[in-house]
């Protein structure tokens, strides 16, 4: 795996359809999902309950939809990293999906590509960047979603 980098504004409007790659596979643990289940209240039996989803839908315990959404952040560390800008943020997602349940003890990565970059006002640019969480061996994606993201001069 190729970290992209770019400093400052320009860099950032030249990623417009770019490919940044795939991270590296990351396993995901029942510790993960039971610390997430805890964070969130969402104690859910596919979730957490090791027996039982053992005879379930799925045949063992999955991770939660949202806790494969909020690892696009630290797996999007890996493939861009953002210099020369005063601030960025999380803007927000335009779709989410998620086609495959991720099982525990599964690993999972993330590819991304550039949509588009747009100036916005306060000297700023928004990436526009689709998502896709793959599952090793797995015939469909985890999660797909269109995220934005705001960066500041």
């Amino acid at each position: 795996m190729t970290k992209t980098s770019a400093t400052g504004l320009d860099e950032l409007r030249a990623l417009a359809g770019a490919d940044l790659g795939a991270t590296d596979w990351f396993e995901v643990t029942q510790d993960r999902v039971n610390l997430f289940a805890d964070a969130t209240d969402d104690h859910q039996w596919i979730h957490t309950d090791s027996e039982r989803a053992a005879s379930g839908p799925f045949g063992g315990t999955i991770a939660h939809g949202y806790l494969t959404l909020s690892l696009l952040i630290p797996l999007f560390g890996e493939l861009l990293e953002v210099g020369g800008v005063k601030m960025s943020v999380n803007y927000g997602l335009e779709k989410v999906r998620f086609p495959a349940p991720v099982r525990v003890g599964s690993k999972i990565r993330l590819l991304g590509t550039v949509d588009g970059v747009e100036d916005v006002a306060g000297d700023g640019v928004q990436m526009a960047l689709t998502f896709t969480v793959e599952i090793e061996g797995g015939a469909k994606p985890a999660c797909v979603a269109k995220a934005l993201y705001r960066h500041y001069a």
